[in-house]
């Protein structure tokens, strides 16, 4: 996991074979584990505000983080170079986890999973300006078709409400969030220096729980733990030993092997996943109308992964 491709190299090349299909499998493990972030998140949501959840969420992440990169994996605990770096990629994540938590306070956890999907063709816009990385056509025709599936399923399948644009207010205050993370992830390769995945990765966390101190830490203080219930503990340990820490693995892992449109592009099956997830939790099946825009992001990702880069 902390084996790294050359910054240098890294900017303008892509690995291949072997190396590839890893950078695929990591980022369809990344799907399925971010749909689980959309129902947890939303279980937690109920019972405490956005900031002081999301603070909470990243002081656990950063000691799992630290257990990974120093003790785990041995990495010399030294002071990152361009510090700078670090605290530019965390105030991105740190708006998109808040903007997540406070979405899920108005609208539904497939509706926000939906908004995620359009990531990817943001994604692919940031990359290039940032990167010099130009998205083939091909790819581009599968981003804008799960794109549409998406947008299908964020109005619910109402042509009435697509043609008069009601978008919800979650909607709108986690597209903040998606556009942030879609810069995040062409940054990621623009400012690998060398370090190990898993020391970036806890720099980044650090980064990020310095700009939620603010927002959160009065939240926190006055939370009431004794009165939470138990699936919000076991909500925010998924969010942040499985989701932060493993997802920030696996995203920095396939987004040194793939262009950032590919990376992200997983994510379109971030709906399809979710849908599963909520009706096995009891929470209700989605429509079949809701159903169809899920299969047509999943196609969208099956024509831009299997055309080339």
């Amino acid at each position: 996991m902390t084996k790294r491709m050359p910054a240098r190299a890294g900017l303008s090349t892509h690995a291949t074979g072997r190396e590839k299909l890893k950078g695929h499998l990591a980022m369809l493990l990344f799907a399925v584990l971010i749909a689980g972030s959309f129902s947890f998140g939303g279980l937690a949501a109920r019972y405490m505000e956005a900031e002081p959840l999301t603070l909470w969420r990243y002081i656990m992440t950063i000691v799992v983080m630290a257990a990974l990169a120093f003790g785990a994996f041995r990495v010399p605990a030294v002071w990152p170079k361009e510090i700078w770096r670090f605290l530019l990629l965390g105030g991105l994540i740190a708006i998109y986890m808040l903007t997540m938590f406070t979405a899920l306070e108005y609208t539904s956890p497939i509706a926000t999973g939906a908004v995620f999907t359009l990531m990817p063709l943001l994604s692919a816009g940031f990359a290039l300006p940032v990167l010099g990385q130009r998205t083939r056509p091909g790819v581009l025709a599968g981003l804008v078709i799960a794109a549409a599936g998406a947008v299908w399923v964020i109005f619910r399948g109402n042509i009435a409400d697509i043609l008069a644009f009601d978008v919800g207010t979650g909607e709108m205050i986690f597209f903040a969030g998606v556009v942030c993370h879609a810069l995040y992830v062409p940054l990621i390769r623009r400012f690998d220096r060398g370090e190990p995945a898993v020391a970036f990765g806890f720099w980044v966390t650090a980064g990020a729980t310095i700009w939620l101190i603010a927002p959160g830490i009065r939240g926190l203080v006055a939370t009431d733990f004794s009165a939470l219930p138990l699936t919000v503990y076991a909500a925010v340990t998924y969010l942040a030993v499985v989701t932060t820490a493993g997802t920030f693995l696996l995203l920095q892992y396939a987004s040194m092997r793939l262009p950032a449109s590919k990376v992200l592009g997983y994510g379109y099956l971030t709906p399809s996943f979710i849908i599963l997830l909520e009706g096995i939790l009891g929470h209700g099946w989605a429509s079949l109308p809701v159903l169809a825009g899920a299969l047509i992001t999943a196609c969208g990702l099956a024509l831009m992964a299997l055309l080339p880069d």
